[in-house]
């Protein structure tokens, strides 16, 4: 039995038609860019809050896996894309007449409504071809049923010949002066095709149209709508079968119909997003969900706000990282020179755990990621002089607090802090919370400059931000899995704060 789209099980299935905060880590790891990228240009108020919503059941991510992976075929997603605009216009229609006037007006939009809602429920019925995911193969046994139903059927029929009989309306106006008199036609005679063809010989290639276009958003004019009441006395059938229409089928729009067009955006904006970014050679994947074990992988993985962004500003290619702990490896922590794309990588590292609890492809050619309950993100920020914590003292109470909140289950972002302090103490600090990084048992990318970090205890490794060996001042932007340190990173950390040879012997002359 078909009940969601989104849900296959009602634990997920919260409210998110009403107002949703983001998540805190959002800002941090620039999820807000990616979503507001993604659901922009759609017309579905309510899609932002579906973002919003992780799931915690992996029967509900797996589901929604193989809907993406259906809508890889670019001809079904095509054909629902056409089925959503169909439904677009309706609620466009819908929408129009709480702004209209006059009672006949509001009638004649009604039925336009009804009769796109008619075509949309008749294609998709016929474009549902080559699907197998169980969502969608659910969807399609309900449409199938309810379009063979006979109120629906009685529905579409009465709409097609209220249509006919309207478009069968023929009148004619008397306008003398202030005075306009409505009659039915006597047969008179149509003098446009005479004008046209007496005037086709003077026609010289493309001419301009003078026709004048008038939005239906203007509505009617008092003199218009006291022509159509005039109209409606003249075919009295013809309007009273539309006035009872308007109010027997009020209630046309079948529910579960609606809600599809509605969580079917949540598939359409993500899969234009990523098909743009693939254009660009980038890789997509459906991860595995570890539950219980956290051995995780991923393979070419990137950062989807940068990649969006240098997209669409032409610049340089994007550098795809792996990472991978197994076993009881736990934390990552993650050295090298300033501006290697560290922090880039541990926002991918949130990004991709993120995403795949929404049950969306994630950036990289494989993956294996965990299904987390929450993800912290501790990264280092300026000190303000407003407030009455040092720098120190705010990273201890950030730290405390996450510390307190996180479970086994969680994921935990590091970047860069106890800077303010001395190296000894930020030794002590870091094995201090390292010890309970252990005992929670917990996943953590942790950006430091600590050596000493890396050989904590056999649950942490180390990753490094690569430079060219050559030319230690260009940074390669591969983060690859090998002990900390080096020379090549001295050297650049020297240049950065001006204590190199070169420098102090400048200095020295000068």
């Amino acid at each position: 039995m078909f009940k969601s789209i989104l849900f296959e099980t009602d634990i997920d299935n919260l409210n998110t038609t009403g107002p949703v905060d983001a998540p805190k880590f959002f800002v941090d790891l620039h999820l807000d860019r990616i979503i507001e990228t993604v659901i922009e240009g759609n017309q579905e108020p309510n899609l932002k809050p579906l973002f919003y919503a992780a799931l915690k059941d992996i029967r509900n991510i797996n589901y929604r896996q193989e809907i993406f992976q259906d809508l890889e075929n670019t001809v079904l997603l095509e054909r629902i894309k056409s089925f959503s605009h169909k439904m677009t216009i309706m609620q466009q229609h819908l929408a129009l007449i709480n702004k209209l006037q006059y009672k006949r007006h509001k009638e004649g939009w009604f039925l336009e409504a009804v009769d796109v809602y008619c075509e949309a429920v008749n294609c998709l019925v016929n474009d549902l071809q080559g699907i197998n995911a169980r969502g969608l193969l659910a969807f399609q046994k309900y449409l199938n049923n309810y379009s063979q139903t006979a109120d629906f059927k009685m529905l579409c029929e009465i709409t097609r010949k209220l249509k006919t009989d309207l478009s069968n309306v023929e009148y004619c106006l008397l306008i003398k002066g202030s005075s306009v008199k409505v009659r039915k036609c006597e047969s008179e005679i149509d003098f446009s095709q005479e004008v046209e063809r007496t005037f086709e010989k003077f026609k010289q290639g493309q001419v301009t149209d003078y026709t004048v276009k008038l939005s239906p958003d203007e509505g009617m004019s008092h003199v218009e709508a006291e022509i159509l009441g005039k109209v409606a006395k003249l075919y009295p059938d013809v309007f009273g079968s539309l006035n009872n229409f308007c109010k027997q089928h009020l209630n046309y729009l079948d529910e579960k119909i609606s809600n599809f067009y509605r969580e079917i955006q949540f598939y359409i904006a993500f899969q234009d997003y990523i098909t743009k970014l693939k254009k660009a050679g980038l890789k997509f994947c459906y991860p595995q969900i570890a539950v219980e074990q956290k051995d995780i992988f991923s393979y070419e993985g990137f950062d989807l706000a940068l990649a969006q962004k240098s997209i669409g500003e032409n610049s340089a290619s994007i550098v795809c990282n792996d990472f991978y702990l197994e076993g009881k490896e736990r934390t990552i922590i993650l050295s090298g020179p300033e501006q290697g794309g560290k922090s880039t990588f541990a926002r991918a590292f949130g990004q991709m755990h993120y995403l795949a609890r929404l049950g969306c492809p994630v950036p990289g050619s494989k993956a294996r990621l965990l299904l987390t309950d929450n993800i912290y993100v501790l990264f280092e920020k300026e000190e303000d002089i407003k407030d009455l914590h040092s720098k120190l003292e705010d990273d201890l109470i950030r730290i405390y607090k996450i510390l307190n909140l996180a479970t086994s289950n969680s994921i935990i972002l590091i970047d860069r802090i106890f800077s303010s302090t001395t190296l000894k103490d930020a030794i002590f600090l870091s094995k201090k919370i390292m010890e309970r990084l252990k005992q929670l048992d917990v996943l953590c990318v942790w950006i430091s400059s600590i050596e000493e970090s890396a050989g904590f205890s056999n649950n942490t490794v180390s990753m490094v931000s690569s430079i060219i060996s050559d030319n230690p001042m260009l940074r390669t932007y591969k983060i690859v899995r090998k002990p900390a340190g080096g020379p090549s990173y001295a050297i650049s950390i020297a240049d950065k704060y001006r204590v190199t040879y070169d420098w102090i012997k400048g200095r020295i002359k000068s």
